[in-house]
């Protein structure tokens, strides 16, 4: 029997609320890699792919919650660390009657962001294993500089080594010490990046592109030569391969944007792994997405 390809999604798994009638709730588990993640495994048959999820959790009730959660989709935990003096984040979010979503975070002393400090038993070293490795402009934005840096050395080992570094700057300006610094780290991953997965409305709010040519034009010219540029109800755009553009059906009943994009990369990274192309990926990627935005929350069940 062939081995299954092996993903290793990397990032930050926060507790979510989400905002119910009145002044109640819902807890839930989520976060933009980890959506991803889940995703992938639910487009899976039997164990044809085998996804990681990489990051650092606390040891209380909260995280043991977040644990569990993995373990229940089928997602491997051998690649996370943790840090007895440290909780999960928490983030909030609510909708309004177009779908769009707010969040309120509380993140700023999350396990996550000790990922790879020492002491530790999870070490960038030990990602070798896997043929894919995705990671997010939130996965390093949380991390601190000399962490940062070490991680992005690393990928260049792992990419020499032979393995795919899928990256999607998935920006938010609240987690950035400062603009210039999320524009120059940006286009360091871009040059790293076997297979990119950006957002339109992300690349043109941190680098103040003037259209979406012009954000296509910088990828390339980065070194960008494969993945989707995701335009929203537009449907995604192939970057640095000519293909046959499907025309894309927009939802027209969106309930939830969240994890539009995340489920987008599930899609596109399934269809991937399974060997097909471009433009089976993209379709692939957008359909999820579509189911994805017609319900709410960032986690939902797809036949």
């Amino acid at each position: 029997m062939q081995k299954p390809i092996k993903i290793g999604c990397l990032g930050e798994v926060m507790i979510e609320l989400i905002a119910q009638e009145g002044d109640s709730a819902r807890i839930g588990v989520a976060g933009d890699t980890y959506n991803t993640s889940v995703y992938i495994k639910k487009l899976c048959k039997e164990d044809e792919i085998q996804v990681s999820y990489i990051t650092a959790l606390g040891t209380d009730t909260f995280s043991q919650r977040i644990l569990s959660n993995i373990k229940q989709h089928g997602i491997q935990t051998d690649h996370i660390e943790f840090r007895d003096n440290r909780m999960p984040g928490l983030y909030a979010i609510e909708t309004d009657t177009e779908g769009e979503r707010s969040f309120s975070y509380w993140r700023g002393e999350a396990a996550a962001r000790t990922l790879f400090e020492e002491p530790c038993t999870i070490k960038p070293e030990a990602m070798s294993e896997f043929d894919l490795l995705y990671l997010s402009g939130i996965s390093i934005a949380i991390l601190p500089e000399e962490t940062r840096n070490r991680l992005i050395n690393y990928i260049g080992d792992f990419r020499k080594n032979g393995g795919k570094f899928v990256f999607d700057s998935n920006y938010r300006p609240r987690l950035w010490g400062d603009t210039k610094t999320a524009r120059e780290v940006t286009m360091q991953m871009w040059s790293l990046t076997d297979i990119a997965l950006p957002s339109l409305d992300d690349e043109m709010a941190l680098f103040n592109d003037a259209n979406e040519q012009a954000v296509l034009n910088r990828l390339i010219q980065a070194g960008v030569s494969h993945g989707a540029l995701k335009r929203g109800m537009d449907g995604p755009k192939a970057i640095g391969e000519a293909v046959i553009q499907e025309s894309f059906e927009p939802v027209t009943n969106v309930v939830d944007t969240t994890a539009a994009g995340d489920s987008f990369n599930a899609g596109f990274l399934y269809k991937h792994a399974m060997g097909e192309g471009l433009a089976q990926a993209m379709l692939s990627g957008h359909t999820l997405a579509s189911k994805v935005i017609q319900q709410s929350g960032a986690i939902i069940e797809i036949e």
